[in-house]
């Protein structure tokens, strides 16, 4: 159930790994996709533009548990690469420990402090409170978060990226399910739409637990291996908590860049959500060759296989490079009609407004689409071969663009400001990512001895 990515060709690796990623990724944004889709075309574009005055937010806080959860990953795929699965078991087991304290904390700070954290984002009246039943339940659900990711990370971590997406198919296929059953049968309204969403992620991390305790010998844990460690426990935060923070210090710009949205009434807001969701679907690809890179680079340094590493940068760079230009295109042709799939017919008056705003915001951010491939490949390449605190500087220049759009461009630009952040925010990380990696990379080959 394991892959050794220390041998062979790189770019059949990376396509072997990724293509199993990429899936999970497309089911998972399909059903986040759908959510919205029931969300505008049953509730209406008040409600969905409340779910969306959340997504900052929402990226703030989740996407400082995935951090973690991809952070704790890596050590262990530096043992399993170095062939030590005495050390991997006990990673693992401090990784449990640390999922529970964690979650426990964010989930107690999150809910107790919601409504305030929506109120200094300027969330238009009419629909804070919406936002509020949405994002509260999302927040409730934080440790299914990690159960799922830390879980899948370490599947991952030993070379196995098809199961976590044969169990984000499933949780998908639930999700659309308790979406129409809560939103239509039991009118929920938008909180049905946040339980549809943490039921299925808990069920995926569920399944991910039965089929590591089922079918990875190799991760049967000793009794003596549960006990906690504090130097793995460091290892760990080591990792993990700079890649939280880089997710965490980027979501800072885009909380920023949504306030300032806000400002603009809740057909902006609404706009920018079918845009994003959108984008989101059409970035997958991107996703998957950061995660990738994450455990390519972690084998193949735990290996001392430094050329590899590069081989596999400059590979995956290509691949970058040929699907931004085939989402641009998409983007291009067809943004319009894919912005009114979210709105009810019924509202025909705010269609075309709606639709004109997602083709304008997806053709200027899928045109920078090749930086942020940069992005997701060049900073999980750096945090797989062990430095993710490089991570939070890139994260730091992400979020001074962000908010340099949001304080400066929104207010001049308006819709086509809050359009520009991401792109600026992608130039801003790959001009330190780039030579970073050239600086880390120069300092393992000093560390580990091997000749160019």
């Amino acid at each position: 159930m394991t892959k050794d990515m220390t041998q062979g060709k790189p770019m059949g690796l990376i396509l072997s790994f990724a293509i199993p990623l990429l899936l999970g990724y497309l089911f998972q944004q399909f059903y986040n996709l759908v959510d919205t889709l029931i969300v505008g075309r049953y509730l209406g574009v008040d409600p969905l533009a409340a779910v969306g005055s959340t997504g900052s937010v929402n990226f703030l806080v989740i996407g400082f548990c995935l951090g973690i959860c991809v952070g704790f990953s890596i050590p262990v795929a530096h043992k399993f690469g170095a062939g030590d699965y005495v050390g991997m078991r006990k990673f693992v087991a401090n990784c449990v420990w640390l999922g529970v304290a964690f979650s426990a904390v964010m989930t107690t700070f999150t809910v107790i402090f919601c409504q305030d954290i929506l109120r200094l984002m300027n969330t238009p009246d009419n629909i804070i409170d919406d936002a509020y039943a949405y994002i509260v339940v999302i927040f409730i659900g934080i440790p299914t978060v990690f159960l799922y990711n830390i879980l899948s990370g370490i599947i991952r971590a030993l070379g196995d990226s098809r199961t976590p997406v044969i169990f984000l198919v499933i949780s998908s296929i639930v999700n659309i399910g308790l979406d129409l059953l809560f939103i239509i049968q039991f009118e929920m309204g938008v909180a049905g739409a946040a339980w549809a969403t943490v039921i299925s992620q808990g069920l995926s991390g569920v399944l991910c637990l039965i089929f590591m305790i089922k079918k990875f010998e190799i991760l049967h844990i000793k009794k003596e291996e549960w006990k906690p460690d504090g130097h793995m426990m460091a290892n760990l935060c080591g990792m993990g908590i700079p890649m939280g923070l880089q997710y965490s210090i980027t979501a800072i710009g885009s909380v920023v860049l949504q306030t300032a949205v806000n400002g603009l009434g809740s057909v902006a807001v609404a706009s920018v959500t079918a845009a994003n969701k959108i984008g989101g679907f059409l970035a997958c690809p991107f996703d998957a060759m950061g995660s990738t890179m994450a455990t390519y680079g972690g084998q193949n340094v735990g290996a001392k296989k430094l050329q590899r590493v590069k081989k596999g940068l400059y590979d995956c760079i290509k691949l970058g490079a040929i699907y931004s230009l085939i989402a641009f295109l998409i983007a291009f042709f067809f943004g319009e009609q894919l912005g009114k799939l979210f709105i009810e017919a019924k509202e025909i008056a705010l269609i075309e407004e709606i639709a004109g705003n997602v083709r304008l915001y997806l053709s200027i951010t899928a045109a920078f689409y090749f930086p942020l491939a940069l992005v997701n490949i060049i900073r999980f390449m750096i945090q797989g071969i062990g430095f993710p605190t490089f991570a939070i500087f890139a994260g730091v220049l992400e979020m001074v663009a962000r908010a340099l759009a949001g304080f400066a461009l929104v207010p001049i630009l308006g819709f086509t400001g809050a359009a520009l952040g991401s792109p600026l925010a992608w130039i801003f990380a790959d001009a330190f990512l780039i030579p970073a990696f050239f600086h880390v990379y120069k300092k393992l080959r000093l560390q580990i001895g091997e000749e160019e």
